[in-house]
């Protein structure tokens, strides 16, 4: 657990500092402790510099970025089935960062939710399983090529590290 806690920090890091570099005037508020956001799957409001404030959910993935895949969350927990982030968050952005090379996949929440659904059955669904002290959960999730999405969806971009740290 400990593992998938520090991936997820990183990536908020990650996230953050992307953010900046998008927009340096903007402010960036962490709301990952608060209940209110969690009940949102929203992790940071970003108060843009235009006034414009957006939600944004941060996906972390460690593993993924050799293969260029996505991995939806659909269901949060198997055993307790709850929904996944993935269906449910009313971000606006979801920021997907690949841990490996940190490059950032800047994907616009409700037109890719809305792609993938339209075409779920294409993708394999997967299986991850988490340890949290003595209890064990499983998260089920779509694996998608990121190349699709970038494709398909209006607003999708991928960010290369070089293109946002200084």
């Amino acid at each position: 657990m400990l593992a998938v806690h520090g991936a997820a920090q990183r990536a908020v890091s990650v996230a953050q500092s992307f953010l900046h570099s998008e927009d340096a005037t903007g402010e960036i508020h962490d709301v990952q402790a608060d209940p209110r956001f969690q009940a949102r799957g929203v992790d940071l409001l970003w108060q843009r510099s235009s006034g414009e404030l957006l939600g944004v959910e941060v996906k972390g993935d460690r593993q993924a970025g050799r293969r260029g895949t996505y991995f939806f969350e659909l269901v949060s927990n198997l055993e307790r089935d709850t929904p996944g982030c993935f269906l449910y968050s009313h971000a606006d952005v979801l920021l997907y960062v690949f841990l490996q090379t940190l490059e950032v996949h800047h994907l616009p929440v409700p037109a890719t939710r809305a792609w993938f659904l339209a075409r779920s059955g294409d993708y394999p669904l997967r299986q991850t399983h988490t340890r949290s002290g003595p209890l064990a959960y499983t998260t089920v999730g779509a694996v998608v090529p990121a190349r699709d999405v970038l494709a398909a969806v209006a607003g999708a971009r991928r960010i290369p590290r070089s293109a946002w740290a200084r």
